[in-house]
């Protein structure tokens, strides 16, 4: 085999523009063999635009059933993710999901299972990770030079969002369309990225705001305390109301302060351990000498193309994945927390109570109000 013959399960923003770095040659181990989606309107342009020998299918389970296709991606609204996923690798299909993983980890965790025990590749998309900047500082994190984790803010409030962005889609910013907000649209990724780096929190208090800056249904404004196990806090802090907003991470650990903003990673290195300084210098008031380094990064970027040369390197070769598809389970638990600390208002401690969760999620898409799909797909190229 040469090439992955792909098919595309949902074109809506996401899949369509997977589909043209496909059909581009930008993923040169991946051919685009067919798409599915349930929209009329979706399926006449991709006869449009898509190139003629291009399957087109109603359904993504007809698309699978069809053995036009080595691998999908599921690019659904995120309740179907899990389910595609599933139908694909009892069948025998490699699959890699769009992210959230799912809408809550009970629905995920049973696709974990079945992805378990499948002989087939499944992989996520986590594209954030192929960013050097969180690639040099995991690589950093990991070999032990910064020492413990003492604290972690992350503000990330560059997702704005206009009315048009959540009016567009039926299913968008719903709890029974969607199943969430910011958190579980455009946060996963600094979610993944923060348990990436940090591991997962042990508890969670977070204030999710629903509907304070839109007329949705969800949340679109979360301010998130955390702790962790070796006694490291945090504060994550995400909206879609913020302009211009922020993307400014800044992580403390025993060897000094490291700030990720603008795309660069700043290193105050400490001359000696912090927890070694503060109980053997006898000034009360001096700080621990410090160097400012910046650190050097390769500069690649490769974002979605990256992920998927990856799950067809995987494939073809038995190369590495970007994101494992069962790793998308734990950004999925830090969302699910801080939805579950706010609606119950307490600390939730992870692992939290799945059913509980599930049963405080189904009051609220019982609540959920139909919305008009106006049909309308937006570009996003680049808002990742």
């Amino acid at each position: 085999m040469e090439q992955i013959r792909l098919g595309i399960i949902g074109i809506g923003g996401m899949g369509t523009s997977h589909a043209f770095n496909v059909i581009k040659g930008l993923v040169p181990e991946m051919k685009l063999t067919a798409v599915a989606d349930n929209r009329e309107c979706r399926l006449d342009f991709a006869k449009e635009n898509f190139p003629a020998e291009v399957l087109v299918f109603g359904d993504g389970k007809e698309l699978v059933d069809s053995g036009a296709c080595d691998a999908v991606l599921i690019a659904t609204p995120h309740y179907l993710h899990p389910e595609f996923v599933i139908y694909a690798l009892e069948h025998g299909v490699h699959a890699i999901s769009e992210k959230p993983a799912g809408v809550y980890t009970k629905q995920v965790r049973e696709m974990n299972e079945v992805a378990q025990k499948s002989d087939a590749v499944f992989a996520i998309m986590l594209n954030q990770r192929t960013n050097c900047v969180y690639r040099k500082l995991h690589e950093m994190i990991e070999s032990g030079e910064l020492g413990e984790l003492k604290r972690v803010n992350w503000i990330i409030t560059d997702w704005y969002r206009t009315q048009s962005y959540y009016d567009a889609a039926g299913w968008k910013a719903t709890w029974e369309g969607e199943g969430g907000g910011v958190l579980l649209n455009q946060s996963p990724h600094q979610l993944d990225l923060l348990q990436w780096l940090c591991g997962l929190p042990k508890r969670v208090r977070a204030f999710c705001h629903e509907a304070k800056w839109h007329d949705i249904e969800v949340e679109d404004d979360v301010t998130a305390y955390l702790e962790f196990e070796n006694g490291a806090t945090g504060v994550f802090v995400t909206t879609t109301g913020d302009a211009p907003g922020t993307n400014r991470l800044e992580l403390t650990f025993e060897m000094g302060k490291i700030v990720c903003d603008n795309n660069q990673l700043i290193y105050d290195r400490l001359v000696e351990n912090e927890r070694d300084f503060c109980v053997t210098e006898k000034e009360g008031f001096k700080k621990p000498d410090m160097v400012r380094v910046e650190i050097e990064t390769d500069g690649m970027n490769e974002q979605h193309i990256g992920v998927l040369k990856a799950f067809a390197d995987r494939i073809l070769h038995g190369g590495k994945l970007v994101a494992e598809g069962v790793e998308g389970i734990r950004g999925l638990t830090l969302s699910n927390a801080m939805h579950l600390s706010s609606w119950l208002e307490q600390t939730v401690e992870i692992p939290f109570d799945e059913d509980l969760f599930l049963q405080e999620l189904n009051k609220k898409r019982a609540l959920s109000k139909k919305k008009e799909d106006k049909g309308v797909v937006f570009d996003t190229t680049g808002t990742y």
